[in-house]
């Protein structure tokens, strides 16, 4: 056995930080909880009260201007056309204004900190380590934290996603920056240009394709979050799954995976297809500029 005395009291010591943060700073939190959840309410009703039919022409409008494809266009319509002949429209507009928000503020801190691990080594070095710990730690270790600082409810299931599901971004626009041709700095630096003009004009727009391909991943990963969202109060097609596995109900747990997989093809394909846009771009440019 293991000396006792060697044991190092880690669980008290996160104990010990999440109650002072509680005590020190729950105003605060409370506050930021009460302004996201206005924001997703607000989207959730606003999906929800919107007509079926023109939320899947949405959808087909993005999904033909990513894709330049009516089968694909066609596709992903019928894809939609199928969640709500399974009677989970409801549910899946929940689940959707779920995931845009998870997704969006994923991308909002990620692309900005991948930008900074890209300039600097330093922080690079700091941040390989945690993003290797928020992607390799159980998902359900985060919920524990979220739940003692903003109770049960949405909240905590948004950042326990965006926690899970930011990596890919970060990863993937660290990487593409670092991949930009060295050749294509130079003579940037060679016409005068500031580091500020070679960001965005230069590496941003090169890396793109990679920074798209980390926005699709993240997409993918938050809708994969649904159903363990939906162990501490997020609604939606997680909410069907886990209500089919507590009455060992097989069919509307299959109901619900469908949709959730059907979901997650639509936003897969548009993803997908505007990385290749993206890509195709990039490689115009570059071949432009050769």
């Amino acid at each position: 056995m293991f000396p006792d005395k060697l044991n190092i009291p880690l669980g008290k010591s996160v104990n010990a930080l999440v109650d002072w943060l509680v005590v020190n700073y729950g105003d605060a939190f409370e506050a930021f909880a009460d302004a996201l959840l206005t924001v997703l309410v607000w989207l959730e009703h606003l999906l929800r009260a919107t007509p079926w039919w023109l939320v899947i022409v949405v959808i087909a409008a993005i999904a033909f201007h990513a894709s330049r494809s009516w089968k694909t266009m066609l596709g992903l319509s019928l894809a939609m056309v199928a969640i709500g002949m399974l009677g989970l429209w409801d549910k899946a507009m929940q689940t959707l204004a779920l995931m845009i928000i998870a997704t969006g503020l994923s991308v909002i801190i990620g692309i900005p900190v991948g930008i900074g691990m890209a300039m600097s080594n330093k922080l690079r070095a700091v941040m390989v380590p945690i993003l290797d710990m928020m992607q390799t730690m159980p998902s359900f270790v985060y919920l524990i934290p979220a739940l003692m600082l903003f109770g049960l409810g949405k909240v905590p299931a948004i950042l326990a996603t965006v926690i899970y599901a930011a990596p890919p971004v970060i990863r993937l626009t660290d990487l593409g920056i670092r991949l930009v041709d060295k050749e294509v700095l130079e003579a940037s630096r060679s016409f005068g240009a500031s580091r500020a003009q070679i960001l965005w004009g230069v590496q941003l727009p090169l890396a793109l394709p990679n920074i798209m391909a980390g926005i699709n991943q993240t997409t993918m990963m938050s809708i994969s979050m649904v159903v363990i969202a939906s162990m501490i109060g997020a609604r939606g097609l997680g909410e069907q799954v886990l209500t089919g596995i507590q009455r060992l109900d097989v069919g509307q747990g299959v109901e619900a995976g469908i949709a959730i997989v059907l979901l997650a093809v639509v936003f897969d394909r548009i993803g997908q297809s505007y990385g290749k846009r993206s890509q195709r771009s990039s490689t115009t440019g570059a071949g432009d500029g050769a």
